[in-house]
């Protein structure tokens, strides 16, 4: 029976790469696919993973109906048993819907991998439908780790160094300058724990704040000391 799955998780955690293995280990027993994908690190119509490896997908553009992509090829007599979606936190709730069509009405399996949750810790609208309508979600075990060794639990958007918490949810490379910004902003992302992310405690700003390399920093304002007790002798 086919299945809608959701495979979940933060940055470096391996999403890429199990999709990638997904796809391995279905066609090597004879099933046949189709890889979808929505602006990958390596460029349009490529599902990459971070440890080099990389197959060709489709691109899944804002206006493409997936139901008809799937029907239309099915039509013209191309066997399909499966779906990998990569980079599902970037389909609208619509398209989502479309998977879910597909399983249901075609009966093909469909393996969506994505980001749960934005920088500012908010569900991607592609996300919270897959959460909501996926046969299966699952978290996968390879945890991302924070700066400070701690399982890593949120994407942190990062601009000239400095970890913001506003801006447009989607914001892929290098931002172009705006009213509002004096130059244009170098964007990176940090997978931090919950810990560091509520601090804005990012690695470049752990460095900077270390008394040496072998010291990690300690913000009291942030975590502050609770009050002396007050002796008898007093």
């Amino acid at each position: 029976m086919a299945e809608l799955v959701f495979f979940s998780g933060t940055m470096d955690c391996g999403k890429s790469t199990l999709a990638l293995q997904m796809d391995h280990n279905h066609a090597a027993r004879g099933r046949v696919g189709l890889i979808f994908t929505k602006m990958d690190r390596a460029g349009t119509n490529v599902l990459s993973s971070r440890l080099g490896l990389s197959t060709g997908a489709l691109e899944v553009h804002d206006d493409l109906d997936l139901w008809d992509a799937v029907v239309e090829r099915a039509t013209a007599g191309q066997r399909i048993d499966y779906l990998v979606c990569d980079e599902a936190q970037f389909y609208s709730t619509t398209q989502i819907e479309q998977l879910a069509r597909i399983v249901d009405e075609m009966e093909v399996d469909v393996f969506a991998f994505g980001i749960t949750a934005d920088f500012r810790t908010e569900l991607f609208p592609g996300s919270k439908r897959l959460i909501e309508l996926a046969d299966r979600v699952q978290v996968l075990q390879v945890e991302a780790l924070c700066w400070c060794g701690r399982r890593g639990t949120t994407n942190a958007r990062i601009v000239d160094g400095v970890m913001v918490v506003e801006g447009d949810q989607v914001v892929v490379g290098d931002t172009n300058p705006t009213v509002d910004s004096v130059e244009p902003g170098v964007v990176e992302y940090e997978v931090l724990c919950r810990r560091h992310y509520m601090r804005r405690m990012t690695a470049h700003a752990a460095r900077a704040a270390a008394l040496s390399p072998e010291v990690l920093p300690f913000d009291l304002e942030v975590c502050a000391l609770p009050p002396r007790p007050i002796t008898q002798s007093e």
